[in-house]
């Protein structure tokens, strides 16, 4: 059984798998070692480390600005798989790497996911990638062991969510909002009506993102049946306001982990 789905079928947990989203190289590689560690420290399920790109479509202001801040730090993937590396001496955890179709495309299909398998990567997600487009890629994956992750959002038909399904591994990333990624001050109906709906077409877990940031947000998609929640643009924030305090950083990301897991173990005893 790979590392992802240890995170989801696990007999001991009883709650959706917390999936926790930095910027590789974000503000640098030894601050993003330590990032990735607050992050385990606090209960992270599973990790994901955005590969940093010039024109991230699917993401806002402040994962944007993350990705200017790691590519000025001179982050490259080479970095990014160094980055794997380390985090890799010390822990199991599952490694989803959301990247962009260029990124893996300048480097050569074959040499990206070789080099993320030989690093420790588990699952590759390319946020701009087709699931029509898909079969040469997939079929690189397959071959270097390494789990293919895919979009769902509100607007997927019902045919496509099919093809989807039949071409992810391990689980489906639900996309809670119709735009780009940030916080939000609510989950929308559409995302539970999203989850559902994706329910009637496959037995993969799914997992819930974009918007996600408070407690109160993931009791209500652990409630829904959520078998992942996922957070990126408030994980961001806690780094970009502590960037001249990689200390207090690390505390507030530990403390910020620990109360979204709190809500998902146990609803209505949430902090806002």
């Amino acid at each position: 059984m790979g590392r992802i789905e240890t995170a989801f079928t696990d007999a001991s947990m009883k709650k959706p798998a917390f999936i926790g989203f930095t910027v590789a190289g974000d503000p640098d590689k030894a601050t993003c070692v330590r990032i990735a560690r607050a992050l385990i420290a606090g209960g992270t399920d599973i990790l994901e480390l955005g590969v940093p790109f010039s024109d991230p479509v699917a993401d806002g202001p402040t994962i944007q600005k993350a990705d200017e801040r790691a590519l000025a730090a001179g982050t490259t993937p080479d970095t990014v798989f160094e980055i794997v590396r380390e985090i890799r001496k010390e822990s199991k955890v599952p490694i989803v790497l959301l990247t962009y179709y260029n990124i893996v495309y300048r480097r050569g299909i074959e040499r990206f996911y070789r080099e993320a398998r030989d690093a420790g990567v588990d699952g590759i997600l390319i946020a701009d990638m087709p699931v029509e487009e898909s079969e040469e890629v997939c079929t690189v994956a397959a071959r270097n062991g390494i789990d293919p992750i895919f979009l769902i959002t509100q607007t997927t038909s019902d045919e496509r969510i099919k093809k989807i399904a039949a071409k992810a591994r391990r689980y489906l990333y639900l996309v809670a909002v119709l735009g780009v990624t940030g916080v939000r001050k609510q989950i929308s109906g559409g995302a539970i009506d999203l989850l559902h709906r994706v329910r009637r077409h496959t037995g993969l877990p799914l997992a819930l993102g974009f918007g996600i940031s408070t407690p109160a947000h993931a009791q209500i998609c652990a409630c829904a049946g959520a078998d992942g929640v996922i957070v990126g643009s408030a994980i961001v924030e806690i780094v970009e306001r502590n960037l001249k305090n990689p200390g207090k950083m690390e505390h507030d990301l530990q403390d910020y982990i620990r109360d979204m897991k709190r809500a998902t173990c146990n609803p209505g005893q949430t902090k806002r």
